[in-house]
């Protein structure tokens, strides 16, 4: 894995350390009397007589305080690059739709994980009722290769959810741009400071905010970054028509969270791999999936590629009933959906009937808890469960 630590500077700065950075990230040069990070603008509209000049007109096309939180995104996803652009939306859902209904016509074709995130066959049957052909292949082995010939776009989920596979990304998208085809990453499982997918030679990095980006699960939220400005124009303007924009609450709560980004990423990070090491010593544990495990068939190209390597373990148990039992004798983690918060959260990912996953199978999402106390009650609720 490489350095976790030293990230490129801001511009015209020498090198920043992620945590410097995600302190940051975003704030407006400091005015006297004023607060380090303004609290939230609740405007529909804005003084504008005469011409229309200036960013703020209307609240549903821009707002100061998601000004603020897309600089802080931008200057985590692509630091020193200014030619990036970052785009808020209500939901990583809306940041998705965003991407893929802006780039896309009909006759076109695009290329999704067959393993992705459970909305994608939602987003597959709308895209083809609009005329684009949607081909699909795991993520694992790079596969989407092999159905990519012609395509206008590549869509990219690494490491997928809930599976854990993780493809080369560098790879694809060379692949991607010698026909002409964009490449878009959900990168919503690493973070930016567990992967930059732009650096790697995507043209879109998005993600849900929801997850560990503001990691207390209190906000909804999404955002795509991208480098090529007519295609970003477009996301914006998709933006717009569908009217997929952030409350200022909530963009203000994600920004004021970004701060604590590092501190949480390497705390989470580092239990979920003392949980995965605890995990492949039990033998009722199979299919036991961390980028982060040297035996991880992910490992080789995540640790190329990828800072840190996520906050969440996947597992199988036996039998439905055990996972059940298991997830029901956990007392430091909740039983709910969504993964990243500093509250460990697991599930039996089967119930949503979306995912091609076995009835025993679990997904883990580890939270700042101490970590010994978190290893002794995942390993007291297994022997529970057995009984």
């Amino acid at each position: 894995m490489s350095d976790a630590t030293v990230g490129e500077g801001f511009v015209g700065e020498g090198p920043v350390g992620d945590g410097t950075r995600a302190v940051r990230a975003g704030l407006p040069e400091p005015v006297k009397h004023e607060p380090t990070l303004p609290g939230p603008v609740f405007a529909a509209h804005f003084h504008l007589p005469g011409e229309v000049t200036g960013p703020y007109s209307y609240g549903r096309d821009d707002n100061p305080t998601w000004t603020l939180l897309e600089n802080a995104i931008g200057e985590l996803e692509a630091p020193g690059r200014p030619d990036v652009e970052t785009l808020v939306f209500a939901s990583g859902m809306a940041a998705i739709s965003a991407v893929l209904f802006s780039q896309l016509r009909a006759g076109d074709a695009v290329v999704l994980p067959s393993d992705g995130y459970q909305a994608l066959p939602l987003v597959r049957a709308q895209l083809e009722a609009y005329g684009v052909e949607v081909r699909t292949a795991p993520t694992g082995g790079d596969a989407q290769l092999e159905v990519l010939e012609g395509a206008r776009l590549l869509w990219l989920e690494s490491p997928s959810n809930p599976g854990l596979d993780v493809c080369d990304i560098r790879r694809l998208a060379v692949a991607a741009h010698a026909q002409g085809t964009l490449v878009a990453v959900d990168n919503t499982l690493a973070t930016p400071l567990g992967q930059r997918p732009l650096a790697l030679g995507a043209d879109f990095t998005v993600a849900s905010g929801t997850k560990q980006l503001t990691g207390h699960g209190d906000v909804l939220l999404g955002y795509v970054a991208g480098r090529d400005a007519g295609a970003m124009a477009a996301v914006r303007r998709w933006r717009k028509i569908v009217g997929a924009i952030p409350g200022p609450m909530e963009a203000w709560l994600a920004h004021r969270s970004i701060a604590t980004l590092q501190l949480r990423v390497d705390r989470q990070n580092a239990t979920a791999l003392a949980v995965a090491e605890a995990l492949r010593q039990r033998p009722e544990v199979t299919g036991l999936r961390h980028p982060g495990l040297p035996d991880d068939p992910a490992h080789t190209i995540a640790s190329r590629q990828m800072r840190r390597y996520g906050c969440v373990v996947s597992f199988t148990l036996p039998t439905r009933a055990r996972a059940e039992r298991f997830l029901a004798a956990l007392r430091l983690v909740e039983d709910a959906t969504s993964f990243g918060g500093v509250r460990s959260t697991a599930e039996r990912r089967g119930r949503w009937g979306g995912d091609a996953v076995p009835e025993g199978f679990v997904r883990m999402s580890v939270g700042a808890e101490d970590p010994e106390d978190l290893v002794a009650d995942i390993l007291r609720a297994l022997d529970e469960s057995a009984r």
